[in-house]
């Protein structure tokens, strides 16, 4: 990641930097508030939904689930019932998802749902409420984490995130060497 930023860094104007920053989080905004990620980034409720997913505009996940202090239904029914934690090829329309992870929610502190951009803005860049991340980490999970990729391929009736994992990385890495600007509340 500090190479990929040094390379963004000495390739910008300085001039551009605040505008370049301004619009890679303009594409990183599109991917975070997307049903896809949304829908899970749903904070201390525990609930996760299926809004517009096929399911209809606004729905909450079915089976009532509320994954709880644990992050992964331990307190109710577990991710794990459904989910399935292993590759596959999630090519059959609304079969039990599959990535190689076990399922759960993210931390409530990286709630996106309901949020504006700058409201995420500010907590993407702060590591006590992005779970640990500086910037670097942060591009370094984006690259590496099944959960993340899922969203991007969910497989066969299911809505992608808008874009893909390497372009979400690229524009993180820019916003990054940018300073990470946010928009204004």
């Amino acid at each position: 990641m500090r190479l990929l930023a040094l390379f963004i860094a000495l390739s910008l104007p300085a001039a551009s930097y605040a505008q370049d920053g301004a619009a890679a989080w303009e594409r990183i905004f599109a991917v975070v508030s997307h049903p896809r990620c949304t829908n899970c980034h749903v904070g201390e409720s525990g609930r996760p939904a299926w809004d517009d997913l096929g399911y209809g505009a606004q729905r909450l996940h079915g089976m009532n689930i509320v994954a709880g202090e644990s992050r992964i239904g331990a307190e109710t029914i577990p991710c794990r019932v459904c989910h399935i934690s292993a590759e596959g090829p999630n090519d059959v329309p609304h079969a039990a998802p599959q990535i190689d992870d076990a399922w759960r929610l993210p931390p409530a502190e990286l709630a996106w749902r309901g949020k504006t951009g700058a409201e995420i803005c500010t907590a993407l860049r702060d590591p006590d409420l992005n779970d640990g991340f500086d910037m670097e980490e942060l591009v370094e999970h984006v690259t590496t984490s099944a959960f993340v990729n899922y969203g991007f391929t969910p497989g066969a009736g299911r809505s992608p995130a808008p874009g893909s994992t390497e372009a979400l990385a690229q524009d993180l890495a820019l916003w990054a060497a940018a300073g990470a600007p946010c928009p204004d509340a």
